[in-house]
């Protein structure tokens, strides 16, 4: 399991490194003359968002948008097509929908609590693990469930993120530590990759679909 954990966040270090190298070449936006975006029907506007610091507003209405996108995408899914694998070692999508929560989760315990990754309780590890890794187990154990059971995880996590979120400020975001073989990462890097992560999933969620039985 441990091994497991380490190859999915060196995976993670290898897509983020060149992005967060760019992007930390660069000053951040000038947010401070902006107002907070307040419409109610805003998912397709980025930015600082009302209730938030204005970097950590963005960053939070990115992930708003990506995880309607996903919601679109599989609210319509019945049990069936939410257990379907393609073969014996793909994952089903409403695995994959547990695994976004999970991961959501674990990126908590580590940024919200400090947290070193994997230190977190054991009845913690009992609810997330499985979904978190995913593989044989998740296979095994992650099906028979309707879609209001994953979107309803989805939904309880990201209202602790929503909460978090606004009582943290910018230099928060830009807080970094060495995260994995001691290299340096920061909490915004952290958090695009659950936004990224999401996108990826989404990505493999489509080509499912599109190859459900007839």
């Amino acid at each position: 399991m441990i091994k497991k954990t380490n190859t999915n966040r060196r995976q993670f270090i290898k897509n983020t490194a060149f992005l967060t190298a760019g992007a930390m070449s660069l000053p951040l936006m000038n947010f401070a003359e902006t107002a907070p975006i307040t419409t109610s029907d805003s998912i397709y506007l980025i930015g600082p968002q009302d209730g938030y610091s204005p970097h950590v507003g963005a960053l939070l209405s990115t992930m708003t948008m990506m995880r309607q996108w996903v919601i679109d995408t599989v609210k319509d899914l019945t049990i069936a097509q939410l257990d379907f694998q393609i073969d014996e070692q793909s994952n089903s999508i409403g695995a994959m929908l547990l695994h976004l929560a999970a991961t959501e989760k674990y990126y908590q315990l580590n940024t919200f609590d400090e947290l070193a990754w994997g230190t977190w309780d054991e009845a913690i590890k009992k609810e997330w693990d499985v979904p978190s890794m995913l593989g044989k187990e998740g296979r095994q154990q992650i099906k028979g469930h309707d879609i209001n059971y994953y979107l309803a995880k989805l939904k309880d996590v990201r209202a602790v993120t929503e909460k978090e979120f606004a009582k943290r400020d910018d230099d928060w975001l830009m807080k970094s530590e060495p995260f994995f073989q001691n290299k340096p990462t920061n909490n915004y890097c952290k958090w695009f990759h659950v936004c990224e992560h999401e996108s990826n999933h989404r990505g493999q969620m489509k080509f499912i679909i599109k190859r459900f039985p007839a």
